[in-house]
């Protein structure tokens, strides 16, 4: 007998693309619990509420999961696996004992690494060549439990987090895949997690975008390339004006550091960040309220009234 009865904790396009493999491989989803979209955020992902309306799954948006009707509701189900894809809170330890088999999260990283909240942000913050999926155990320490599947992705020079998230979300795709006929048996592979050699970050805030061009042109660089859009974006403020580098490069020469001063500045009719170490980062795209901006108008309207 198949053990394929499933209540998910899903939100986002992880939740979606994981909630879509599950149902192509013959499990049987009861109920999921997801999010109502906030007005105060943009939604550049996909909807789990769609994807359930679609396939006539039952859904609900509950904001207290202690609520003693959501436990019993689960309790009755009684699933054999309780997943949690990319669903942003902690899900109490009463609501896990709920599933006969397992419960199991998916993760945006290569446990034990990057453990808590953002990580392929995080990841692509400090540089990373590589990062990836992970199915585990779930347990009341957050992203500590036993590694059940782990998929790895590279992570090049000048991509943006968002380009890596794509990745991540294919990469979940197939570490839940890699174990589905284990699952569906009763069976669950594990390996330690090893806690000790990994990492742990909690959120970030728009205003950790905030440059500091006194840091390394690749360190500044990073930043960029972790918050730009979709995500609020890396910025810098002149003259009371917030300005978003929505899209750079890391310039190929160095320059003088007598002849610039720290932060934006345009030359030849193009905007470059200098930086504390004598580099530069080329600014592709620069945006002020939404807005583009360009050479001429940051030359013009807000970096001239500084030098008058």
């Amino acid at each position: 007998m198949q053990k394929n009865k499933v209540v998910a904790f899903a939100y986002h396009s992880v939740g979606v693309r994981c909630l879509s493999t599950l149902i192509e491989n013959g499990f049987n989803i009861d109920l999921v619990i997801t999010h109502e979209d906030s007005t105060h955020e943009n939604i550049w992902f996909d909807s789990v509420s769609e994807l359930c309306q679609k396939h006539n799954i039952k859904h609900l948006c509950p904001t207290d999961l202690s609520d003693p009707t959501l436990l019993k509701t689960l309790e009755n189900l009684a699933p054999d696996y309780i997943f949690s894809f990319y669903y942003r809170l902690m899900i109490p330890n009463a609501l896990l004992s709920c599933a006969k088999i397992a419960a199991l999260n998916m993760h945006g990283s290569l446990l034990p690494k990057y453990r808590g909240r953002v990580p392929i942000n995080w990841a692509v913050l400090h540089g990373e060549t590589k990062t990836g999926a992970t199915l585990h155990i779930m347990e009341s320490k957050p992203d500590a439990g036993d590694i059940v599947s782990q998929k790895t992705v590279a992570i090049d020079p000048d991509e943006t987090a968002f380009e890596v998230f794509k990745n991540v979300t294919e990469a979940a795709s197939l570490a839940l895949l890699d174990v589905i006929p284990d699952l569906l048996q009763g069976n669950v592979p594990r390996r330690p997690n090893r806690l000790q050699e990994g990492s742990y970050f909690g959120g970030r805030k728009p205003e950790d975008g905030r440059i500091d061009w006194e840091q390394p042109a690749q360190q500044v660089y990073n930043l960029i390339r972790a918050v730009a859009p979709p995500y609020p974006g890396a910025f810098t403020e002149i003259n009371a004006h917030r300005l978003v580098i929505a899209q750079a490069r890391l310039a190929s020469l160095p320059y003088s550091q007598t002849k610039y001063s720290l932060g934006l500045q345009v030359v030849d009719n193009r905007i470059y960040g200098f930086c504390g170490d004598g580099r530069a980062i080329m600014i592709l795209r620069l945006e002020m309220n939404d807005l583009d901006i360009s050479p001429e108008t940051l030359q013009k309207s807000i970096l001239s009234p500084l030098i008058q």
